[in-house]
């Protein structure tokens, strides 16, 4: 069974510019890690696969970020993307070095609640919009990579 589903991902390897299992947008590849992890370990996990944290940069693109979840995991629970306010206050910034833009935070929010959620995850109550966590919160992921 392994050997049959390294066939069908080296086939369609050869149809994209994607790793076998990650999902082309554009110019970048995209991953759902299901294990649990704080923001930064998800991150550092993210960087042995030479990708971080997804950053997001239009409606379209967290539409596809959203299925990459939901037909992955068969749900939409809270998963962490690369937006991160931790070195200053209100100041957002995606770990890929890339501008902080496009932004979908549900209403109220980020409210830095207790003073101590400085990450971003997505898929956060019925409206499937942004909040600012707990880093030390163990959610699952989506890392992100250029083609």
């Amino acid at each position: 069974v392994f050997s049959v589903f390294l066939l069908i991902c080296n086939i369609f390897a050869m149809s994209t510019s994607c790793p076998c299992g990650w999902t082309e947008y554009y110019d970048r590849c995209f991953f759902y890690v299901s294990k649990a992890m704080s923001w930064a370990d998800a991150q550092k996990n993210c960087e042995t696969m030479n990708s971080n944290l997804a950053s997001v940069h239009s409606d379209e693109e967290y539409q596809l970020i959203q299925k990459v979840v939901l037909v992955a995991s068969h749900g939409s629970g809270p998963t962490w993307i690369g937006g991160s306010d931790a070195q200053k206050e209100k100041l957002w910034f995606w770990i890929d070095g890339t501008t902080f833009k496009y932004e979908n935070w549900c209403e109220g929010q980020p409210d830095d609640f207790q003073g101590a959620q400085d990450c971003a995850l997505m898929n956060f109550a019925a409206n499937k919009c942004w909040d600012d966590g707990s880093c030390e919160a163990a959610l699952p992921s989506v890392c992100a990579k250029k083609i």
